[in-house]
């Protein structure tokens, strides 16, 4: 009678915890579904405001057409999707499948082991970490997540009517900046944001940081806020140009020093075209870009997303948004959704939510704790989207649609000139090159365009992808550290190479 009542409580609580967790898998699978799903009606209000116009402007055969078009593309990312997800619900069952059979048998022919009632409450605790207290990791990082320039006004060192130039403080006691040491400006990227690159000050896990630590004068441009600025709004390459130049004037005035200017991704582009503007001759005389986008006509990741999906609506027009003032600005959470979509295989919505369960499901099966790199990184993805200027969606636009030329000129005009890699052979400029090596976002194929075209381009390979320059090798002590040199060609991080460029000036001084 005893065992038949034990059996029957664990067959009870089986079926509670097995309801439960599939309660609790719905909810998950529904907020995830959610969350990528959401832009999809922007996008949707986009699509229908901009075709309300064009569609009278073609033939109802090329409205069929192109209609069409966008049906095949559609089936297609749908079946990218699902091959995905087949791949990570194998990837899930490869771990669980088998526990669950051992669970079964264990159960039914009352063996040692996790049984059935166990192994449901597993899955529920972890279900449960996933939906509720991996949001509230996310949301506690925030105060230790980026600059918070608000808590430190004595940072602000100079502004135009579109950037604040902030100075990147050390963080390391006994750290202080020698102001008569070669200064370093860092242009963030438009859509990723520029607090990526102060990842985690508090655990040594910031780009900026890593030059302020070595009594660098390290200033960061930021972007004010574009909603609140009509500048922003309507800025052009000419006035990012002018206002660069500006800031490199007033840095150079108290530092004694030609500046080095350093570009994360997109910025590492913008940077690159101001010099060959000339604006910007005198005032800079080295270059530093990371993973930046120079000719994203090679990218098979997002170069790939704009080939497949039809010419009609390979438009800017669709990722555009006119303010109640009447300017008209990119659609950062459109965008932003466009990198999913290109990777959609990767991101989509189930797959989001299995890898993050098995990503917060330690080796034992159970839940397992959430460190302060995983929930900093899901701040930025979470968070760090914004709405940019035209003028900067364009150039990047122009970028991954139309590709460098043979001699060598970009796609991109300002001050009415062209401009030339050429431009910077010609200014004997030292620039160190850096990659990841398995980036998705922007491939080393796209970054390494300039080796095409120039000589005497300093390369330095990272391990990991995109932002592992920003977080994972901005922490002193790991194997390719920003201030070392490391690796079997004897490649010199960003920051060594600043140090290595202040030396040789100390020395020729």
């Amino acid at each position: 009678m005893h065992d038949i009542f034990t059996a029957f409580n664990v067959w009870n609580r089986t079926f509670l915890a097995q309801a439960e967790a599939s309660m609790a898998f719905a909810k998950g699978l529904h907020s995830y579904n959610i969350d990528f799903l959401r832009p999809l009606l922007n996008a949707t209000e986009t699509f229908n405001r901009v075709e309300s116009t064009r569609a009278w402007q073609r033939t109802p055969l090329e409205n069929v057409e192109s209609y069409l078009r966008l049906l095949n593309f559609n089936v297609y990312m749908l079946n990218r999707y699902g091959m995905g997800t087949i791949d990570v619900l194998n990837q899930y069952n490869q771990q669980e499948l088998e526990k669950f059979i051992a669970a079964w048998y264990a159960t039914v022919l009352d063996h040692e082991g996790e049984k059935l009632d166990e192994f449901f409450i597993r899955q529920k605790d972890v279900l449960h970490q996933v939906l509720y207290e991996f949001p509230g990791s996310i949301k506690a990082i925030e105060p230790e997540y980026g600059f918070h320039f608000e808590n430190q006004p004595d940072s602000l060192f100079a502004e135009t009517d579109r950037f604040y130039l902030h100075k990147v403080l050390p963080n390391q006691p006994g750290v202080t900046t020698d102001d008569g040491m070669k200064p370093l400006i860092i242009i963030p990227p438009f859509v990723l944001g520029a607090n990526i690159l102060a990842f985690l000050p508090g655990e040594q896990k910031s780009y900026s940081h890593c030059f302020a630590n070595k009594s660098i004068p390290t200033y960061i441009r930021i972007m004010k806020d574009i909603h609140a600025t009509p500048a922003v709004q309507t800025m052009t390459l000419e006035d990012d140009a002018l206002d660069t130049k500006y800031f490199c004037e007033k840095v150079k005035e108290k530092h004694g020093h030609a500046v080095t200017l350093n570009g994360y991704c997109q910025g590492g582009f913008s940077a690159l075209c101001n010099i060959l503007t000339g604006v910007l001759d005198g005032l800079v005389d080295s270059l530093i870009t990371c993973v930046a986008p120079m000719d994203g006509t090679r990218s098979k990741g997002l170069g790939r997303f704009l080939d497949d999906l039809p010419e009609q609506f390979n438009d800017l027009a669709y990722g555009t948004k006119t303010l109640a003032n009447g300017n008209k600005i990119a659609d950062g959470e459109l965008m932003g959704w466009v990198y999913k979509l290109k990777g959609i295989e990767n991101s989509g919505p189930l797959v989001a939510f299995i890898r993050d369960m098995l990503m917060l499901k330690g080796r034992n099966g159970f839940s397992a704790p959430i460190n302060k790199t995983v929930a900093a990184i899901n701040f930025w993805l979470q968070n760090e989207r914004s709405d940019i200027p035209l003028s900067a969606t364009a150039m990047s636009y122009n970028s991954y649609n139309i590709p460098v030329e043979d001699d060598g000129t970009l796609p991109v005009a300002i001050f009415g000139k062209k401009l030339n890699f050429h431009g910077i052979s010609e200014r004997k400029m030292p620039w160190l090159l850096c990659y990841g090596e398995t980036d998705d976002l922007v491939e080393k194929e796209v970054a390494l365009a300039p080796l095409d075209f120039i000589d005497g381009i300093e390369l330095t390979p990272f391990p990991k992808g995109h932002v592992a320059i920003a977080t994972s090798w901005s922490h002193p002590g790991t194997k390719c550290a920003l201030d070392t040199v490391f690796g079997a060609g004897n490649y010199r991080g960003p920051v060594r190479f600043h140090l290595d460029l202040a030396k040789q000036l100390k020395k020729a001084a």
